[in-house]
């Protein structure tokens, strides 16, 4: 049987190859820049020094090569190869910005030009190829300061083939993060080069359909990854701005959704200036997801209700964030998590509970084990998870989440002292006949978060299916784990008898955890992924474990900070929220 993704993926390699072969047949035009281009883009001083001493991490695998130049390289994996040839790091090398770090990109993008500027290698797809040209722009400056004329000529050459390539393979770039780096590279480099300007008009009218057809009502993306609505939001930005810069006016869908966007974005920013980590999304370089919000200079807030389908909860120094909707479907699954109704909470500079994260950069297991619920701090039915992964695709890999919640149903408004959220969905009600309900408060002065957790079987039919898992039970009931996963730098501890859970965070605070008793505390090893480490985080879970042996289910719990005296002294003796509880 012929598998037509291979067929297509065939295709679109044949088509990247034979028009970066034309596009590198004609005479350079481009001498110049239309005018001084300046750096957009964030970087790293300490990656950048990491690689210039020869270590080359990228996509979770490092490299240690400190003879070795970069195109000697052999990459281990395909995102490996990507992103050395997207040049994102040009970002890391000019942040540190002396003349070894200049030395090193120079040496690295003329290699890149004579090894595979005529359309050789993995880097010729259009959302590297927009993504490689964006940096070389961003960074001209500190590429050619004090090149010969050769080299100069060389640069410009290889700008104007890579913007020719791009104006016509653009398409090519799955819809979603890949066509808009395309669209906004070719925008990009064809508004900054001289003589090329009537490459954009095609793609400026080809950005605003995708931001119509791309972002939502409520700024959203159908991936609802907090870090790839980032990254689309600065791509539309700086296009906006380059447009700006070259005179032209910019399309009402284009600044659209920009203003969706932006207070979408807000929603979904942590009190420490993080992004909430889900869908495979992480919380973002430290600085850029402020930096890209005051570019906008975009002032509205979201409106009252979900934004991309998270809720959240701010009081004082303390932000609660909940996967409130279903994950993404068809395409868009391809990396999203089965989160549904788990949260994070951060207090103050300090993330308290997190989710695991993507181990995507780890390895397929990684990957697989990231996606679960038991990953998240969520509810999850012991050997069961949310959603689950369809057959990976024979030719790209990828895994669809697939029999995940249908119906999410959630209000958020005011408690007696706060904040108060709830949620419910149905994942488990064809397995089990449950459904899974959970109400979170957040006090006034953000010092405590308490929560409640149900299962319940609500209709006759869900009630005959309950009644089977029992049976099949020998009457122990449906296992069920609640998860609370720490951040590795929370210290935690648990009390002598087991009541209770102390979380002691680098910033001097300590949170309590407690739980109404009815069953079973324990603090277990967790894990942190994040794709810039070389190996996954230890950390540790909060788990409270039971059965669910009723036809209605509730088990309930608070995160507490503790009380501070005047000179500072942590006074831990917090009132139990369930000492007068039968």
């Amino acid at each position: 049987m012929i598998n037509l993704s291979s067929v297509m993926a065939r295709r679109a390699r044949f088509l990247n190859r034979w028009h970066a072969w034309r596009a590198t047949r004609g005479r350079g035009r481009v001498v110049a820049f239309t005018s001084s281009p300046e750096p957009r883009t964030i970087g790293s001083f300490a990656r950048g020094r990491q690689l210039m001493a020869g270590n080359y991490l990228f996509a979770g695998s490092l490299l240690t090569a400190p003879q070795t130049a970069m195109w000697d390289l052999t990459p281990p994996d395909p995102a490996f190869a990507a992103e050395l040839h997207g040049f994102a790091w040009l970002d890391d090398l000019a942040a540190v910005g002396d003349a070894r770090a200049r030395g090193a990109a120079q040496a690295w993008l003329w290699g890149w030009i004579d090894r595979f500027g005529r359309g050789q290698g993995p880097g010729w797809t259009p959302a590297l190829t927009g993504r490689r040209l964006i940096r070389w722009i961003n960074h001209a400056l500190f590429l050619l300061r004090g090149t010969e004329a050769e080299q100069s000529d060389a640069f410009y050459r290889s700008l104007e083939r890579q913007t020719r390539f791009l104006s016509k393979r653009w398409r090519g770039a799955a819809p979603g993060l890949p066509r808009f780096e395309a669209l906004a590279g070719l925008i990009y480099a064809s508004l900054s080069l001289e003589g090329l300007a009537e490459l954009a008009d095609p793609a400026v009218k080809a950005l605003a359909r995708e931001c119509a057809s791309q972002i939502d009502a409520e700024g959203g993306l159908p991936t609802r990854n907090p870090e790839e609505l980032l990254a689309v939001f600065t791509l539309l930005t700086w296009a906006a701005a380059a447009l700006s810069d070259a005179g032209r006016s910019t399309p009402k869908e284009h600044l659209t959704a920009i203003e969706r966007i932006a207070p979408t974005l807000r929603s979904l920013r942590h009190a420490d200036g993080a992004l909430a980590r889900f869908h495979g999304g992480g919380r973002g370089m430290e600085g850029w997801l402020d930096h890209a919000l005051a570019a906008a200079k975009v002032r509205t807030r979201q409106p009252d209700g979900l934004a991309m389908g998270f809720a959240r909860l701010s009081a004082g120094r303390t932000s609660v964030i909940v996967d409130a909707a279903a994950p993404p479907s068809g395409a868009a699954s391809t990396n999203a998590h089965a989160s549904t109704l788990a949260f994070e909470l951060t207090s103050g500079r300090r993330p308290l509970v997190v989710n695991c994260g993507s181990g995507a950069s780890f390895g397929l297991e990684w990957r697989r084990a990231g996606r679960a619920t038991p990953s998240h701090s969520a509810l999850s039915l012991v050997g069961h998870s949310s959603a689950r992964l369809a057959e990976p695709d024979p030719h790209s890999g990828a895994e669809a989440l697939i029999a995940g919640p249908r119906h999410v149903p959630v209000e958020i408004g005011e408690a007696a002292d706060g904040l108060r959220f709830e949620g419910a969905h149905d994942a488990y009600l064809r397995s089990h006949g449950l459904t899974h309900a959970r109400r979170l408060e957040l006090t006034a002065d953000g010092r405590g978060l308490s929560g409640e957790d149900m299962l319940l079987a609500i209709e006759g039919a869900e009630k005959r299916r309950f009644d089977k898992v029992l049976n099949a039970a020998q009457s122990k009931g449906a296992a069920f784990d609640i998860r609370f996963h720490l951040h590795p730098d929370v210290d935690a501890t648990l009390d002598l008898g087991g009541a209770a859970i102390s979380m002691a965070l680098k910033s001097g605070e300590i949170w309590v955890f407690r739980h109404d008793g009815t069953h079973n505390l324990s603090l277990e090893p967790g894990v942190y992924l994040e794709t810039t480490r070389l190996k996954p985080r230890a950390a540790q879970q909060i788990v409270l474990s039971g059965y669910a042996m009723n036809y209605a289910t509730r088990v309930r719990w608070s995160l507490s900070k503790a009380q501070e005296t005047a000179i500072g002294v942590r006074d831990l003796s917090i009132d139990d929220p369930y000492a007068d509880e039968d």
